[in-house]
């Protein structure tokens, strides 16, 4: 008797029902009725002879040979991926598609520095910027929506998602402030910060955390002004002098030549990370690849 041949259009609705976690969300990404992909996952689990999903509260979760079944599906899509890209990357009139999200937490000065090798790889590169939430852009980049999600912190691997950090690179940080207020601060750093307005990152970030800590150790109690998801308003706001704002030093000079703000003091021990989350393993995109070469050259020598 001949083996069983698998459809594979039957494994892509298992494959994105287990990543999304509902037959309802698969259904939104697939474009199709809740029925419909219900039955082919029935198809499938008979043409192999084995359950592959349970319920689990309000959600489906995939029993151990799911699991296994959706592990090679990983491979298998992964794979197609490269085959799509591959195909895409090869010498044409046409520019290099290079879509990349960007948390918008991220200095965007910082950001446009890391980006600009990919322009410069010898082949036109159209370059497509999205901003948002870390969970959401990886979300985006496993649906190989975007080739690369920039962040300040590496990205947990869960079932749902099968993604690789690349650390580029860190900087240090310093506070700093409008030149009246840089001055009075200096005197006293960093006990000077007890009661001084402060223009800080939202909780969620991973530089906040750092940040938290750092106020913790030297025993600062600030005031926080306010709280920014997007460091483009935090840097707005600093520069009309609303209050004290935390800045890598690698754009110290920026922000004093461009800004006016000057430096109160150096927050000993934070380093501001940034890490390029792709789902290649072994980066192969010459965009990809170039800005983690030029990253490593970028931070060794501006970050102090």
């Amino acid at each position: 008797m001949p083996a069983p041949r698998l459809n594979y259009q039957h494994l892509l609705y298992f494959w994105t029902v287990v990543r999304t976690g509902s037959i309802a969300r698969a259904c939104e990404e697939l474009h199709l009725s809740a029925p419909a992909v219900s039955a082919q996952l029935k198809t499938l689990e008979s043409r192999l002879g084995q359950q592959l999903l349970v319920k689990s509260g309000r959600t489906l979760t995939a029993t151990d040979v799911g699991k296994l079944v959706f592990g090679y599906a990983n491979e298998i899509f992964d794979l197609g991926q490269d085959l799509l890209q591959a195909l895409e990357q090869r010498p044409t009139h046409r520019p290099l598609r290079f879509t990349v999200g960007i948390h918008d937490v991220l200095p965007k000065e910082v950001v446009q520095r890391l980006l600009e090798p990919a322009l410069q790889i010898g082949q036109p590169v159209r370059l497509t910027c999205r901003e948002g939430s870390l969970d959401r852009l990886v979300a985006d980049l496993t649906l190989h929506e975007s080739d690369l999600v920039i962040s300040d912190a590496p990205f947990t691997p869960a079932l749902n998602f099968r993604v690789y950090s690349h650390h580029l690179g860190s900087t240090a940080v310093c506070w700093m402030a409008r030149a009246k207020v840089a001055a009075k601060l200096r005197r006293g750093f960093p006990q000077s910060l007890n009661g001084a307005p402060l223009l800080l990152p939202t909780l969620d970030t991973a530089i906040r955390h750092t940040l938290n800590q750092w106020m913790d150790g030297h025993q600062v109690h600030p005031s926080v002004a306010a709280e920014f998801e997007d460091y483009a308003l935090l840097r707005a706001f600093a520069r009309a002098g609303y209050g004290v704002a935390p800045v890598p030093v690698v754009l110290e000079e920026q922000f004093r030549q461009h800004y006016g703000l000057l430096r109160v003091g150096l927050a000993d021990a934070v380093r501001n990370e940034f890490y390029a989350i792709s789902v290649e393993r072994k980066v192969k995109h010459p965009a990809v690849a170039a800005i983690i070469e030029s990253a490593r050259q970028l931070f060794d020598t501006t970050s102090r």
